[in-house]
């Protein structure tokens, strides 16, 4: 029988399926890295799009908005040529700031800033981690169109030059990350990331979609008005390594960046699966169910109704949500959840109790993870303990004509089934 390694954890597990079924791979498409990883981001630094750097030539002080542990940027390449750069402006150390954008993750312990920012720098530069519920610590900036009252950090708005850093990759319902999106999200209000994640039930809100998706334009105003002035962005490929990487406006950054992001995330398909085994893409994209449940939510869209989705996450940290926790209390079946989230007002740690129960009434859900099953059993997860007892309840129902996909790095693969845009 033919074997497949799919990542879990810091690790991988492995596994073989019989040969008469027919077995398709949804993996990002092997776009070979830049050859000099250092070098290109100096090359993108030198040559920003629709961007000058001699504006900024009076700037006294610069903020950079970078992401948590929760998100593989390899920052250990991108900040040495930005912070050179920031030098060549005449910026000291002492006038440049690095703000670990959390959003509404739990702020991270400056015993943890070593898993993200480099020793050197971190010895260097003044390194803060974002609080959305410290308001001593955000400023009012205003309204969006679409109602999303922005409150943004204070060290962040007070600076000359606001730059933030993340990578471009699809998202559940963002459509992207990147671009301003580690600002505008990340070092925002509970309040404006509640309302803008609100727009998520709107049919619109999908992965990959960018110009008339509500919540990632939304989010692009929220970054113009809290005037991000710079994005630097790589669109990391399929061995974790960077393929491409952009600078400039967070705008033309997008528009450059999203033809490579797609280029290595979409897959085409055929049609639906009867089972679709999808690993979230291993940590730290599974250090959660937080997290990990987006693998879920990529793969979904081409389960056939009535299939089996089988998801592997480590999930060492647990759930990643109190509130989706406090939530699913006393909740006895998905429809359950369904119906309750609709009478509830949106909350952050609810939607990811109605994402999970909206796609367990699609298909079925079997997780393999570390999570304890007394809180697997809690929010009303099939919790397997290898992947193996996974495939043994699986195999045992398919049709014999079935369709089979496997998705090693769902939190970002975006499958497209053949005609669909």
């Amino acid at each position: 029988m033919p074997e497949y390694r799919v990542p879990y954890g810091k690790s991988y597990l492995t596994f073989a399926l019989p040969d008469s079924l027919h077995v398709e791979w949804l993996a990002p498409a092997p776009v070979p890295p830049v050859p000099a990883a250092t070098r290109a981001v100096n090359d993108a630094l030198a040559a920003p799009l629709d961007f000058d750097w001699g504006k900024f030539a009076h700037a006294r002080s610069a903020a950079i908005a970078i992401n948590d542990k929760t998100r593989p940027v390899p920052l250990h390449l991108l900040l040495p040529p930005l912070l050179a750069r920031l030098a060549q402006l005449g910026l000291a150390d002492d006038a440049i700031t690095l703000l670990i954008a959390t959003g509404t993750h739990t702020p991270m312990p400056r015993e943890e800033f070593g898993a993200v920012v480099p020793a050197d720098i971190l010895a260097r530069y003044r390194v803060v981690s974002h609080d959305c519920d410290d308001a001593a610590n955000l400023v009012f900036v205003g309204t969006t169109t679409r109602g999303t009252r922005v409150w943004a950090n204070r060290d962040f708005m007070q600076a000359d030059l606001r730059i933030a850093i993340g990578d471009i990759e699809p998202h559940q319902f963002m459509g992207f990350s990147g671009g301003v999106k580690s600002a505008a999200i990340g070092l925002t209000a509970r309040e404006t990331i509640t309302h803008n994640h609100a727009m998520m039930l709107d049919p619109r809100a999908y992965q990959g979609r960018y110009d008339d998706n509500p919540v990632r334009q939304d989010v692009e105003e929220i970054g113009a008005m809290m005037r991000v002035d710079f994005a630097l962005n790589p669109v990391i490929g399929e061995t974790k390594q960077i393929v491409g990487v952009f600078a400039g406006h967070p705008v033309a950054v997008m528009r450059a960046g999203i033809s490579l992001a797609l280029k290595v995330y979409r897959v085409r398909v055929s049609g639906e699966f009867d089972l679709m085994i999808v690993s979230s893409g291993g940590h730290p994209k599974d250090i959660n169910l937080y997290q990990g449940q987006k693998g879920l939510g990529h793969a979904i869209p081409v389960v056939k109704k009535g299939g089996t989705v089988i998801l592997a996450a480590a999930c060492p940290e647990g759930s990643g949500s109190k509130l989706y926790e406090e939530f699913m209390r006393g909740m006895t079946s998905h429809q359950q959840v369904l119906e309750r989230f609709q009478r509830e007002p949106f909350r952050l740690g609810y939607h990811k109790a109605w994402q999970i129960a909206r796609d367990a009434t699609k298909a079925r859900l079997l997780l393999v993870t570390e999570m304890p099953r007394e809180l697997t059993t809690r929010l009303l997860l099939t919790r397997c303990d290898t992947l193996d007892d996974a495939l043994a309840v699986a195999l045992r129902d398919l049709p014999r004509d079935a369709r089979v996909g496997i998705m090693p790095v769902g939190n970002v693969t975006v499958p497209v089934l053949t005609g669909e845009r």
